[in-house]
């Protein structure tokens, strides 16, 4: 019976999980010790590792009871929906147990609020001590940190959590008071604060002391639900930037808002849920991150909002067809790596290759380009194809007749557990 009774809470409380997408298992260090459980080398739900590997994460609420009222959230107080809260003990059974199978190599573990945010994290954090202090655990831990919760408690945490994320959940101030009106934006800026500077305190610190605790060492990164209010692109960048720049955020995550209320300040239930505009932004954020774009040169006052039909690479190449042809012989990283359908690694590869000849598109080919892509903005030293007479337009509707979409209608990558 009381077995029949944890599963039923699994299967609610897993289910509540899959809205919040702040999940990632890379850039931890923590390694097995004294015989324990797991490793930390990757991250039931999927995640990637730095490394790409895809690893698997027991994915779960420790309770959908909330004392908020936020109106984008299933678990907000006023909606009817079946209730269920883990004892600490009972999450730690289950990660354990699920580990012991090779179901899992590691816990996302978050929370609505009991009853106030040290209530809460109080209980967040006695299960990632009991995992590593009693069970030995040693796997990949991400931990949801409760804003309102003392300092104390966020400190502890992440003493034994690897990720450590607050969710500043709506992108604008303006839209948090709007759909949230009992939380303060200044709640969940101000953990992100303290979170930064504990973790570069003791990466310093770790420097000349090795015996220095390990504090978080994925970092922490936090979630924007994005479609529930009218921000536009330039402004969900924006806020994306200054995590990254002021909090040293180590990922920002983009949730597609789901349609779960008929309140009349969100969107209608059965409106779709804005995949391609998610993933653009993901591809935006990449570009921010990895390729030295700056957020104006991707999304301005003049264009506020990605292009849904093309990626933001293409979109800005098209806009500064001026920039190109290309030499691929000549071109400092920095530019080729600007090249549409040539990507981060295939840059590098380039500019290895060409210290040996000078590449032709058919070597280009073989180096696993996206030549039907990037030919429109290449030059070579012998002419071939070098297409710089045409339009935006003509290069734009050239390339979407070479693709094909692979959205589908899912907004979760969660796992069924039953």
């Amino acid at each position: 019976m009381v077995q029949e009774r944890v599963m039923e809470k699994l299967a609610i409380l897993a289910d509540a999980a899959k809205y919040d997408v702040s999940c990632s298992s890379g850039q931890s260090t923590r390694k097995n010790k004294n015989k324990g459980l797991g490793d930390t080398g990757g991250g039931i739900c999927h995640a990637f590792t730095e490394d790409g590997r895809c690893v698997s994460l027991l994915k779960i609420l420790l309770t959908n009871h909330c004392i908020f009222d936020c109106a984008y959230c299933v678990s907000r107080k006023s909606n009817d929906i079946k209730r269920a809260a883990f004892t600490v003990q009972e999450v730690v059974d289950l990660t354990i147990g699920f580990y012991r199978r090779n179901y899992i190599e590691g816990l996302f573990l978050s929370s609505g609020i009991f009853d106030n945010a040290d209530y809460t994290m109080e209980r967040l954090v006695r299960i990632v001590k009991k995992l590593r202090l009693e069970e030995n655990f040693n796997g990949y831990i991400h931990l949801k940190a409760i804003p309102g919760a003392s300092e104390e408690l966020l400190k502890e945490a992440g003493l034994y959590a690897d990720r450590l994320s607050v969710n500043v959940e709506m992108p604008t101030e303006q839209s948090l008071k709007l759909l949230a009106p009992d939380k303060n934006h200044k709640d969940v800026i101000k953990p992100m604060q303290y979170l930064k500077n504990e973790i570069i305190g003791y990466q310093e610190e770790k420097k000349s002391n090795y015996k220095t605790p390990l504090f978080a060492p994925a970092g922490q990164s936090t979630q924007m639900v994005i479609g529930a209010t009218k921000e536009n692109d330039l402004e969900i960048l924006g806020m994306a930037n200054y995590f990254y720049e002021q909090m040293k955020m180590r990922r920002v995550y983009y949730s597609g808002y789901v349609p779960i209320s008929y309140d009349n300040r969100l969107p209608a239930i059965g409106t779709p849920v804005p995949m391609i505009r998610e993933n653009r932004l993901y591809q935006a954020d990449w570009l921010i991150r990895y390729y030295g774009f700056n957020v104006n040169e991707i999304v301005g006052f003049d264009q506020p909002n990605l292009d849904l039909d093309i990626d933001p690479k293409l979109g800005w190449a098209l806009r500064n067809l001026h920039q190109f042809p290309v030499d691929i012989n000549m071109a400092d990283l920095e530019l080729i790596q600007r090249i549409p359908g040539i990507g981060f690694l295939s840059a590098k590869k380039i500019v290895a290759a060409r210290r040996f000849k000078k590449l032709q598109p058919e070597d280009l080919k073989k180096l696993g380009i996206a030549y039907s892509r990037s030919k429109f903005f290449l030059a070579f030293s012998s002419p071939f194809y070098m297409q710089k007479d045409l339009t935006p337009i003509q290069i734009k509707s050239q390339i979407l007749n070479l693709q094909n979409s692979k959205y589908k209608n899912n907004f979760s990558n969660q796992l069924a557990l039953f």
